[in-house]
C-alpha cells in the first residue's frame, strides 16, 4: 500500500529512539499545524502553483498520519479507522450513486448530514459548525444553517440596510470593549451581505490581503531605503503608483 511508508515512518518518528519534538506532540499541540497546512494547500491552489500543491497536499496528508498515530498509541483508533469512516460516509451520504435510491443529488447529502447530527444528539440548526473555523467562514456557516429554517433576509437590502446600523453602533460605542462588540457585529453583517451578493467573505478577504500586500511591496521597492521615513502624502502617492502599474 503507498501510505504504508508514510504511516512506518511516522510510527518510527513517535516510538523509541525516534524524534524527541514528534514524540512530544498531542492533538492539540499539532492543531494549529494542521489547520496551518490546509492553508497552504488553498495558498497553492489559488496561486496556480500544482507542484507547491503536490509538495502541501502531502503536508497536510502526514497531519492526518499524525493525528492517527497519536490516537493509535492511545488505542482510540488507527488511520485504517480513518480511511473506513469516511468511505461510510461518503457512501452513506451519496445513496443515489451507492446505494440505487431514485432520487438524490446535493439535496439529500444535507437531508443525511442532517440524519447524522440528530443520531448524535444534536438538536440545533447550528450543530456541528466547528469553533475553530477562521472567524469569517464560521460566520457565513453560521448564517446559512439559519436560513435553512427560515431566519435570513429575503435579499440583499436587509443586509445592506444593517450595515449602516452596525456602523452608527460602532460610532455610540461608550467604550472599547463596547466597540469592539459593535466591530464584531459589523463584520458579522459584512458576511451576511456578502453572503447575499454571492460573494465568498473568507475568499474574498484573502484576496484582498494579497492585493494589499503585492502592492505595499511595490511602494517599498519603489520607495527604497528611504520608504520609512516618508511622510504619508509621500506614501500615499506611491501607493497610488502601485495601483496604476497593475491597472497597466
Amino acid at each position: 500500500m503507498v501510505m504504508d511508508r508514510l504511516v512506518t515512518i511516522m510510527a518510527t518518528l513517535r516510538g523509541p529512539g525516534g524524534c524527541d519534538w514528534d514524540r512530544a506532540q498531542t492533538f492539540a499541540t499539532i492543531a494549529p499545524y494542521t489547520i496551518e497546512e490546509a492553508y497552504e494547500v488553498a495558498d497553492a491552489i489559488e496561486r496556480g502553483d500544482p507542484a507547491e500543491l503536490k509538495d502541501e497536499l502531502g503536508d497536510l496528508l502526514l497531519q492526518v498520519v499524525f493525528h492517527s498515530r497519536i490516537a493509535e498509541e492511545a488505542g482510540l483508533f488507527a488511520l485504517n479507522d480513518v480511511v473506513d469512516a469516511i468511505s461510510d460516509k461518503m457512501e452513506r451520504r451519496h445513496p443515489h450513486i451507492f446505494a440505487g435510491a431514485a432520487d438524490g443529488g446535493h439535496h439529500r447529502w444535507e437531508e443525511v448530514k442532517a440524519a447524522e447530527r440528530a443520531g448524535k444528539g444534536q438538536s440545533s440548526a447550528l450543530d456541528g459548525v466547528a469553533a475553530g473555523l477562521p472567524a469569517l467562514l464560521r460566520a457565513e456557516k453560521l448564517q446559512r444553517r439559519a436560513a435553512r429554517v427560515g431566519f435570513d433576509w429575503p435579499d440583499a437590502l436587509g443586509p445592506r440596510a444593517k450595515l449602516d446600523e452596525e456602523i452608527a453602533e460602532v460610532e455610540q460605542a461608550i467604550d472599547q470593549d463596547h466597540r469592539a462588540e459593535e466591530i464584531g457585529d459589523l463584520l458579522f453583517a459584512v458576511v451576511n451581505w456578502s453572503r447575499h451578493l454571492g460573494v465568498d467573505a473568507e475568499a474574498a478577504l484573502r484576496a484582498a490581503n494579497r492585493k494589499f500586500e503585492r502592492r505595499f511591496r511595490a511602494m517599498e521597492a519603489t520607495g527604497g531605503d528611504d520608504f520609512a521615513s516618508l511622510d504619508l502624502d509621500a506614501k500615499e502617492a506611491l501607493w497610488q503608483q502601485a495601483k496604476a502599474s497593475e491597472r497597466d
